[in-house]
């Protein structure tokens, strides 16, 4: 058991609520019985497990099965200790540390029905971990950052993908060029949702691998893609309302692709 606050794995795991010292050692810290069930039962690649025992039940005895089927270590840690490894006040009794996986282009495996999410600067932790979670749930899988964006590995971002980050591919600070010279070899059909454009209801959706962009909560999407020849979709909205959260606006438009590609 460790006890001490001085200990070199309380410490690194610690510092690991900074993005620097997540980006220098490409892991990251995930909290909480679901959360740690989730990247279990998803396969994510765990270095290794902490928990405090005095809050040992059935979640924990079913994630130390499979850990020992996989052969991650875990170590038990006193309530002092977890308190200081979490980014929580009242952290639930258990973490873990995560390996950050890394993905390139050649992982997008693109035929007539993929759908690539584009992320350009959402700042809102939440929304990000939302729209995530909203994308897996719809069936899309592969999602491109660009720098922008709010760091994929922020603790309330992780939170709010309730697991889902594990199941993704994940390509974060990807310029805006980038992201469309990719899409323009493997022609996908790209749409930016925006406040004018085609109703969402009627633009034809349902043919080809597409790209959907969503932009930033208060800006849009960046002038790389608004100076470039993209189709504009939007949600009709009534009583004048001008705007929604940009997660349940992409919830909206994700589910209105897949409902015409037949994906659900």
């Amino acid at each position: 058991m460790i006890e001490s606050l001085q200990n070199e794995q309380v410490k690194y795991v610690a510092s690991l609520q900074r993005r620097k010292a997540r980006e220098e050692s490409k892991a990251y810290v995930i909290e909480g019985w679901r959360f740690v069930e989730e990247g279990v039962r998803r396969n994510a690649p765990l270095i290794k497990v902490f928990v405090c025992l005095d809050c040992e039940g059935l979640e924990w005895r079913y994630i130390r099965t499979k850990l020992v089927e996989r052969g991650i270590p875990y170590e038990e840690v006193d309530a002092r200790v977890l308190r200081k490894m979490s980014a929580t006040e009242e952290p639930q009794g258990i973490l873990a540390l995560v390996r950050q996986t890394t993905y390139s282009w050649s992982d997008l495996h693109i035929n007539s029905k993929t759908v690539v999410l584009v992320v350009d600067g959402i700042q809102d932790p939440g929304n990000l971990g939302t729209i995530l979670r909203t994308a897996l749930a719809a069936g899309v899988s592969n999602v491109c950052l660009t720098p922008g964006t709010v760091d994929l590995y922020n603790p309330k971002v992780l939170r709010s993908t309730m697991g889902a980050i594990f199941s993704l591919v994940l390509l974060p600070g990807q310029p805006p060029e980038d992201i469309l010279s990719f899409c323009r070899n493997q022609k996908l059909n790209v749409l930016m949702g925006d406040v004018q454009g085609t109703p969402i209801y009627q633009a034809k959706l349902a043919e080809g691998p597409l790209a959907l962009i969503v932009g930033n909560e208060g800006k849009g999407p960046s002038q790389s893609f608004r100076e470039a020849d993209i189709q504009r979709i939007t949600i009709p909205m009534a009583q004048e309302v001008e705007s929604l959260n940009v997660a349940m606006a992409t919830g909206i438009l994700l589910y209105e692709i897949v409902r015409q590609r037949g994906f659900l």
